[in-house]
């Protein structure tokens, strides 16, 4: 189940990394992190432990981002604050590429970075 859980976690990932068709200053540097961040969940799933299924899988209910974050400290690949810290820092990122503050994605970007231990 937790592979099942992870893949929500990539495709909500990929969406959001979805940039539109204006590039702003730092779009490429988005997109770049966004990779090894994606790279970083597979790889942490490649080799975590698989998880029991909970009770509100076995009834066919969709994750949340709560699930799915229990889920992931639960198998040890990333703690619920990481991941937020790492989603709050790229939805700055982006947020300042759209308006062209190169600066302050970079700062974001540099966040995530951290968050994610690189």
């Amino acid at each position: 189940m937790a592979s099942k859980q992870l893949a929500a976690v990539v495709a909500v990932s990929l969406a959001a990394s979805m940039t539109s068709a204006y590039a702003g200053p730092c779009s490429s540097e988005i997109d770049r992190l966004q990779a090894r961040i994606d790279a970083r969940i597979a790889a942490k799933a490649a080799t975590a432990p698989s998880q029991k299924e909970s009770t509100d899988a076995l009834l066919h209910r969709q994750p949340t981002p709560k699930s799915v974050g229990q889920a992931e400290e639960g198998a040890r690949q990333m703690s619920a604050e990481t991941v937020q810290a790492v989603e709050r820092a790229m939805t700055r990122a982006r947020a300042a590429d759209a308006a062209g503050n190169k600066d302050a994605c970079e700062g974001a970007l540099a966040d995530a970075q951290r968050a994610i231990g690189g």
